[in-house]
């Protein structure tokens, strides 16, 4: 079977070549910063009903691209839909 243009392996591989959160994936240990992050106090919560929150470190990730880029919450949202290297940063999956 001959390649496609947008086979995956080789849109992972081209995005690779020129995508800067995989260096920084790559060079930072954000496990490193749950333990200081699991000290921010949070709200209890009043049932087990409803989605539960998301991950502190995933969220830490989150608030980092929104520095970098320099986007608003909703856009930060719209990008972290749209972007596969947003999701890859972020360790998710498109239906995530």
């Amino acid at each position: 079977m001959q390649p496609s243009f947008f086979g995956l392996d080789d849109r992972h591989r081209k995005l690779n070549e020129r995508d800067p959160l995989v260096a920084l994936r790559k060079l930072i240990d954000w496990e490193d910063f749950r333990s200081t992050l699991n000290k921010i106090p949070t709200l209890p919560r009043k049932s087990n009903a409803g989605r539960r929150p998301f991950d502190k470190v995933l969220m830490f990730k989150a608030l980092v691209l929104q520095h970098l880029y320099n986007l608003s919450d909703d856009e930060l949202e719209y990008q972290i839909r749209d972007r596969f290297s947003f999701c890859r940063f972020l360790s998710l999956n498109p239906e995530d």
